[in-house]
């Protein structure tokens, strides 16, 4: 059976691993979190003592840099040289350093045989910033997910209390809109919606209507294509 793939993309803080996640487990697909392999290559860089902004600096740290997602009891653990880092990467410092690595055309380069390699093999839902523009072109089905930077910084807001984060939601919203600002106006592969792409916004949707939405834009477009 050929495998395919479904490419979501859109802005931080819209939901896209959690929404991603659920509909491969619905679906039987792999979930490949790409968001979180430019995390772990910022805490690499960041460990190594590169300052956000110093490019030149993380050149020489990407050869000693390994990445790997591994699944247990369907929970994706990401790993750093065989470290699970799977929290370390889930801090507003860590999103800094993601936005930063990823708009370094050798950390794309770096990690992009890897990602269309997850694709050939089986039948995946990758989730980033241009997986439907620039790392799966042809992906069967493309969706932009997004939501206003408000809904999204309340969301995000919510999960670092959780978590014990000690920030405001004015602090989020701002770190919000910042990224979204380095995503869309980077020089290489910026934050944009493909042309083929199916726009769903969850500003105004649960989490369970968010699934429910992104899973039957989903059997839709492969449904149409038997």
């Amino acid at each position: 059976m050929k495998s395919i793939a479904v490419a979501i993309d859109g802005p931080s803080g819209a939901g896209k691993s959690t929404i991603a996640r659920a509909a491969a487990g619905r679906l039987g697909f792999v979930y490949v979190d790409t968001g979180a392999m430019y995390r772990t290559i910022g805490l690499a860089v960041c460990r190594a003592g590169v300052q956000l902004g110093d490019t030149a600096g993380i050149l020489p740290v990407l050869p000693g840099i390994e990445v790997n997602l591994s699944y247990e009891d369907g929970v994706q653990h990401v790993l750093l040289n065989g470290e699970d880092v799977s929290d370390l990467i889930r801090t507003p410092e860590m999103s800094k350093y993601a936005s930063f690595v990823s708009a370094v055309p050798e950390v794309r380069a770096f990690l992009l045989d890897t990602q269309r390699d997850m694709a050939k093999k089986c039948s995946v839902i990758m989730d980033g910033r241009d997986i439907g523009t620039v790392i799966l072109p042809d992906a069967e089905v493309k969706i932009f997910l997004t939501a206003s930077p408000e809904a999204r910084a309340r969301r995000r807001y919510l999960e670092l209390q959780q978590k014990g984060e000690n920030v405001t939601l004015d602090e989020v919203l701002a770190d919000m809109i910042q990224r979204d600002r380095d995503d869309t106006t980077r020089a290489e592969a910026p934050l944009r919606q493909a042309e083929d792409a199916v726009l769903v916004d969850t500003s105004e949707l649960t989490l369970e209507e968010s699934m429910d939405a992104v899973e039957a834009v989903i059997r839709r477009v492969l449904e149409g294509q038997v």
